[in-house]
């Protein structure tokens, strides 16, 4: 039965970019004490489903996506003057189901109003984020939407290359659909189109770009 130890924190920290270390077999118990010894501000993305444990050095491209799509998503809030609080990679674990994931970003929509001004979320007493964002990971070998429905997250975007999929919960799978739950008028095609114009001439340009194209969608 492996062990989580010092060696092992250290490994996680020197991980260079794009690369994933895989560990099975791993007692939950393990991934926790993983998780209080890196402490807060460390730069991998961290999964665990069940003893298995993955955990992944992002690239500044992966980064360059995360931050265009989260640009979009807070040119919605600010177009339709609504509260979207993000909590970004923030740790998501339950250990009844025993799942842990660290998504490339996350928003309360929905349940915005429930987490404003709240240090520290417990998804044992609080709700889980209204949708969570993945960057795909050709190097990933553990499907996180499984992760995802295990704690209950109602829509996941899945970014790509430059294309996003929307998935919705249903029950305890996800549906692949065209249009977001979080945001009734936004389809994957036009989300899609404004993502790879951001990563095309910036976000600055997409944001207001997609902005505008907001206020002309919104009612319809």
């Amino acid at each position: 039965m492996p062990v989580v130890s010092a060696d092992c924190r250290a490994v996680v920290t020197q991980l260079p970019p794009g690369a994933v270390l895989r560990v099975d077999d791993l007692p939950w118990e393990e991934y926790e004490r993983l998780l209080a010894d890196l402490g807060p501000g460390y730069a991998v993305r961290i999964f665990y489903d069940r003893g298995r444990m993955e955990i992944m050095a992002p690239t500044p491209a992966h980064e360059r996506t995360k931050n265009a799509v989260h640009r979009l998503v807070m040119a919605i809030s600010d177009e339709l003057d609504i509260d979207i609080e993000s909590i970004g990679s923030t740790t998501l674990r339950a250990e009844m189901t025993a799942r842990g994931a660290e998504p490339d970003d996350s928003f309360y929509v929905q349940n915005a109003s429930r987490v404003i001004g709240r240090a520290n979320l417990d998804l044992a007493h609080d709700p889980p984020p209204d949708l969570v964002v993945e960057i795909d990971r050709a190097s990933a070998s553990l499907d996180k939407l499984p992760i995802y429905a295990a704690l209950n997250v109602g829509e996941v975007w899945r970014v790509v290359g430059r294309d996003v999929r929307v998935y919705l919960l249903a029950g305890d799978r996800y549906d692949e659909v065209s249009s977001s739950r979080a945001f009734a008028f936004l389809s994957a095609t036009a989300l899609s189109t404004f993502l790879a114009q951001a990563l095309r001439e910036g976000t600055r340009t997409a944001a207001s770009d997609f902005r505008r194209w907001v206020r002309e969608h919104r009612a319809k």
